[in-house]
């Protein structure tokens, strides 16, 4: 811990970090982030950072919107805490449900709260196996997900996940009844030759074979992410999503839209089903929910679900799910004035006008010699990093590209991500001005610039 601050110091020997190398913490310590303005973050040695990645993915407001402090403030004065359990409410939760019922592009009947994605996609776990027991149905136990997904990170919402770096290790999935389909990945997964269109058909097909050898019967959900995040941004090709929904209608399969990352603009629509013409029975959100100024997730639960958890509580006696903060009342009017504020600013729709600058300068980095791929939609993107062009392949796992990408990116001032070890993702706060993407990707073109000469010098591409 040789020149570390005393902060950081105290960080390695008190803090488990998420999603870290933990040994290698040890001997880099963190970035400590002091204070943020707009989209901007500082750390504590007073260097500016474009807050390339909304936080995670979530932050999209950006930093220090007083609007949001007050709302907290002012429902903290009246009452900071109190619960739904046993028939008790608070004003902020009610008022919450009916407007997100109201934005909902499925039917709902209700709305369930929780504090996070990974709580929301673990009760859509729970609510159809529940409702299948209501129904008579207990073979109807099954869950289909995607090789690649990310829904969360609990054990039942990370057997959702498609991902290894999530699974392996935790003895995840917990069991048989979790599925996974394809990934769309268009760029690794298409055959030669094969248009975005065909792509999208034949996965559809390859689901309808997955559900009628497992048996309909059996099938409980299907779960899917409008643009798959964590695994690497993945857009679906042309097609994909209205092609699956007619899969699962013709099954009666309930379909899930994880809309955790996708909602309340990202993708230039309130959801990212809407912009890609999925139909689904049920959202999961969190993040953007509250701009992620307060922790707080939510499903919306559709009328037949509904009236079966309604039957099987009174003959149980209670429904018995729920958590402490389960429509928390600070959550939910933080939500509420962040929803309004997405509203008064129209916010999707200028994320519609400023995603034709951030998807422009996207697709200038494919002729970067890094570069093998690019996806991006409204305002969420990614580099796929290789190490041939012509024949896309990777790097090997041992360079950690990714990281080293996303390193020489902060040293530039820009935070991104590295997601799926390959990929560099931008997700900015969706208040961006068209001036800032620029800025942002000319400091992501010049960590590229620097990652290339190094790959160079250094060898990378024979590592």
């Amino acid at each position: 811990m040789a020149g570390m601050s005393n902060m950081a110091r105290r960080d390695v020997e008190s803090l488990l970090h998420p999603y870290t190398n933990l040994k290698r913490h040890e001997e880099a310590g963190p970035m400590i982030i002091a204070h943020g303005r707009g989209i901007y973050l500082y750390d504590d040695a007073g260097r500016e950072y474009i807050d390339g990645f909304a936080g995670l993915w979530c932050a999209a407001l950006g930093h220090g919107n007083e609007e949001l402090i007050e709302a907290a403030r002012a429902q903290m004065e009246k009452v900071a805490f109190t619960h739904l359990f046993a028939h008790k409410s608070n004003e902020p939760a009610i008022e919450l449900a009916e407007k997100l019922k109201e934005l909902a592009p499925c039917p709902a009947s209700k709305v369930l709260f929780c504090s996070s994605g990974s709580e929301a996609n673990d009760m859509q776990i729970k609510l159809s196996w529940y409702a299948a027991n209501a129904r008579g149905e207990p073979e109807r136990k099954k869950i289909i997900s995607r090789r690649g997904a990310y829904h969360g990170v609990t054990v039942a919402a990370g057997s959702l996940t498609g991902l290894s770096f999530v699974q392996d290790g935790f003895d995840l999935p917990v069991n048989e009844r979790f599925l996974y389909a394809r990934t769309p990945h268009f760029y690794r997964e298409a055959e030669p030759g094969e248009r975005e269109e065909e792509f999208a058909a034949r996965l559809a097909a390859e689901l309808e074979e997955m559900i009628l050898r497992e048996g309909p019967e059996t099938i409980a959900m299907f779960i899917a992410e409008p643009v798959m995040g964590a695994g690497g941004v993945y857009t679906p090709p042309e097609g994909y999503f209205p092609a699956i929904s007619r899969v699962l209608e013709k099954y009666g399969i309930r379909f899930v839209s994880d809309e955790v990352i996708c909602g309340f603009g990202r993708t230039g629509e309130w959801f990212g089903c809407q912009t890609y013409g999925a139909r689904p029975t049920s959202i999961s959100m969190a993040k953007a929910l509250t701009s992620a100024y307060v922790p707080l997730g939510a499903i919306t639960v559709e009328e037949d679900i509904y009236e079966a958890l309604k039957e099987e509580s009174a003959r149980r006696g209670m429904f018995g799910h729920g958590f402490t903060y389960t429509g928390h009342p600070v959550a939910c009017a933080v939500a509420l004035k962040a929803i309004e504020i997405y509203e008064r600013e129209n916010l999707p729709e200028q994320v519609k006008q400023k995603a034709e600058v951030f998807e422009r300068r996207f697709r200038t980095l494919a002729e970067h010699p890094l570069v093998g791929d690019v996806r991006a939609k409204g305002l969420v993107g990614a580099v796929e990093l290789v190490a041939d062009k012509a024949t896309k392949r990777s790097f090997s796992p041992t360079v950690g590209i990714g990281a080293r990408v996303a390193a020489l990116a902060e040293e530039e001032g820009l935070i991104p991500r590295a997601v799926a070890g390959h990929n560099i993702a931008l997700c900015p706060p969706l208040i961006i001005t068209e001036e800032e993407i620029g800025e942002m990707f000319d400091r992501l073109e010049r960590a590229l610039d620097a990652a290339e000469e190094l790959a160079r010098r250094e060898g990378w591409r024979e590592a």
